[in-house]
């Protein structure tokens, strides 16, 4: 049986990790027993790569192996640029194997694998697509997870084009989906929410195709969340859900908002994950939430409900993304009094256009 936490810790700077270091010093964590790392930190490309460095020099110090021997061993999801009331954090995952029974009751898990590295030509294609499709089904057996049902937040984080790389598929006579680095970012994360939604169930291998990503809108997963960073080389995968292989104190619930002023859709999410309340979440109950993870899709549209944005027109629309996470962040935040949750920027394939993912876990009863 597998005993998972989570451990959701603030960071006062992109290479703020003395909170975890002092959960390890004080015996909280073996650092051996982490499989995983997500967070929210302040900054683009570069701080991501800073906080991962960070983290790596630290455990690295604390496990005694190398640095990257951690890298290998660990996957960091680091999604960057905060905005408004956004807080950088960020929650670390621990799973150790355990002597107990199985009962019956489904507790929270979690599986990570990782693709093969991707050439810069199989970005944004149906070769990803598959790739990501398998890994997934790879991370659900490692969740310890049988039924697809219990599946409720898969993220993932993959390579990006850079110039280095375009200029590697070039030399070898090779097309890549797009020589403008932000549209093949977007058809790389189009590719892995498409890799989710194959391996659950949601879309059929025949729906796999070039052409279909980031262009047929019909097809999307209500679990994946997706990032692009140039400093992947393979699409890690970190998949959350529920086990009766777990013993974890934890349970973890999702729902979709079909628009950012969707608030039964966050509701239904919370209550998915066992907390109990009528209109509004009692302190009681709120203070029971471990941590929140959220896909922001805001940006993919130019308008709410039939009312005109500026998120994708105004003078600031290159910042869109923070826009729809910052927004996204405030309302739910407001719905358990912290704004310490994770929000992820990117509509592609990530639930309908315009819908938020949200997936919380929760300390459960008894």
């Amino acid at each position: 049986m597998n005993d998972v936490n989570v451990y959701r810790l603030p960071m006062a700077s992109p290479d703020d990790v003395s909170e975890l270091a002092k959960l390890i010093d004080n015996g909280v964590i073996d650092p051996k027993d982490i499989c995983a790392i997500k967070a929210q930190t302040e900054g683009d490309g570069y701080s991501r790569g800073y906080s991962s460095l960070s983290f790596e020099l630290m455990l690295s110090e604390k496990m005694g192996i190398s640095r990257a021997e951690v890298a290998a061993r660990i996957p960091m999801l680091m999604i960057g640029l905060t905005g408004g009331l956004m807080s950088p954090h960020y929650t670390v995952f621990t799973r150790k194997e355990v002597e107990a029974a199985e009962s019956g009751v489904k507790r929270f898990s979690v599986g990570v694998k990782q693709t093969r590295v991707l050439l810069p030509e199989e970005y944004g294609t149906a070769i990803q697509v598959k790739l990501v499709a398998e890994a997934v089904k790879e991370a659900m057996a490692d969740a310890g997870i049988d039924d697809i049902a219990d599946v409720h937040c898969v993220s993932i984080k993959c390579p990006n084009l850079t110039a280095a790389r375009l200029a590697d598929a070039t030399s070898r006579g090779k097309k890549c989906v797009s020589t403008n680095f932000a549209e093949a970012g977007s058809k790389a994360k189009g590719a892995c929410a498409l890799g989710v939604a194959l391996a659950l169930g949601e879309i059929q291998e025949s729906d796999v195709t070039d052409e279909a990503i980031c262009s047929n809108w019909n097809l999307y997963s209500n679990f994946a969340t997706t990032s692009a960073g140039n400093e992947q080389v393979a699409c890690k995968v970190l998949l959350m859900g529920n086990s009766a292989k777990s013993v974890s104190q934890y349970h973890i619930g999702s729902g979709v908002m079909k628009d950012t002023l969707d608030l039964a859709g966050a509701k239904a999410a919370f209550k998915s994950a066992g907390l109990k309340f009528d209109e509004v979440i009692p302190q009681g109950e709120a203070q029971r939430v471990a941590t929140v993870f959220i896909n922001a899709g805001a940006d993919a549209m130019g308008s709410i409900r039939g009312r005109r944005t500026t998120m994708k027109s105004d003078y600031l629309a290159a910042y869109q993304g923070i826009f729809a996470k910052a927004v996204i962040n405030a309302i739910v935040g407001a719905m358990i009094g912290d704004t310490m949750i994770l929000a992820s920027a990117g509509f592609e394939h990530q639930g309908p256009l315009g819908a938020n993912l949200v997936a919380a876990i929760v300390k459960a009863e008894g």
